[in-house]
């Protein structure tokens, strides 16, 4: 088919390839250049090289709706469908009403739970058990279209949010290319049960809640990586938490029960959480008991 690829992230990229192997790509659409590195020099988006290092057609607007040259430049494109993954803007009446068979969308939870633009990381963090992939039709609402296709599976028990995107994005793939091979053919369905919203993560949301369970401790650790990841702070200094895990007892919440050679002991609001390797600011990531020795960390340090 003539398909327009609408994505941006590097999470995005192989969902363009799967497309430009089996399918006509004729058009790419991603978010203008950002500034990046220590310089930050406009750089563009790994959709935008992808499309640039295969030579794809590219387009990069600032914005959609009441944008007339990209409108016209779209529709000269020609596409019978177009896609969407990770793109990162609401697409506009006018452009959804351009592909005869509208705008098909990857999107990783089991729609109508965690609509929005972090379903992995907020599945996570609430402790989900299930989650899964969905093949939508994009309408003007936030993922309130109807489904083509939903996968289900178990998340599992130490998957942290990079590995399991990576995974049902790659799943959500095979769905993909199903769904465009019988399109002609197919009636989506309306999504079925309680919806549910995942916000944009802030920075905040990696904080450490030593006030909460060590398991949901743990499962928002697993949630923010790799962004804002886990952190804390003593002596009024940000630690990253790199590595940790759960584990049975009591203790004071944020208050450092032990420190041996596997790490440091803190107390929770119910259980204790053991820091594994941390890394201080401005420093190399290293092991939490090396940490704790070398900033006079131990029984009863107080942890923020």
């Amino acid at each position: 088919m003539r398909v327009a690829f609408f994505g941006t992230p590097s999470w995005a990229v192989p969902v363009l390839d799967a497309l430009n192997r089996h399918h006509q790509v004729v058009l790419v659409v991603t978010q203008p250049d950002k500034p990046q590195g220590r310089g930050l020099k406009p750089a563009p988006s790994p959709v935008a090289q992808y499309a640039l290092a295969h030579g794809l057609p590219l387009l990069k607007p600032a914005r959609l709706k009441g944008n007339r040259e990209f409108l016209e430049a779209f529709r000269a494109a020609s596409p019978e469908v177009a896609v969407t993954a990770a793109y990162g803007k609401i697409l506009p009446r006018e452009v959804l009403e351009v592909p005869p068979y509208g705008f098909l969308n990857l999107h990783p939870s089991l729609l109508p739970k965690y609509r929005g633009p972090a379903p992995v990381p907020w599945a996570l963090i609430r402790g989900e058990k299930e989650t899964g992939v969905a093949i939508m039709k994009t309408e003007e609402g936030l993922d309130t279209g109807p489904l083509y296709a939903l996968w289900r599976t178990e998340i599992l028990p130490e998957e942290d949010a990079k590995a399991l995107s990576e995974r049902l994005r790659d799943k959500g793939i095979e769905l993909l290319l199903k769904v465009l091979e019988d399109l002609p053919y197919l009636t989506p369905t309306p999504q079925e049960g309680e919806a549910s919203y995942a916000p944009l993560l802030t920075k905040e949301e990696g904080r450490v809640r030593f006030g909460e369970t060590a398991e949901a401790i743990y499962n928002r650790h697993r949630g923010v990586q790799p962004w804002p990841g886990s952190y804390f702070f003593h002596g009024g200094r940000r630690v990253k938490v790199l590595r940790m895990r759960p584990e049975p007892g009591e203790g004071e919440p944020g208050v450092v029960q032990a420190v041996d050679r596997e790490g440091v002991l803190v107390g929770t609001g119910g259980g204790l959480i053991r820091l594994l390797e941390v890394q201080p600011e401005g420093r190399r990531p290293m092991p939490a008991a090396d940490w704790a020795r070398g900033y006079g960390v131990g029984p009863g340090t107080r942890l923020e």
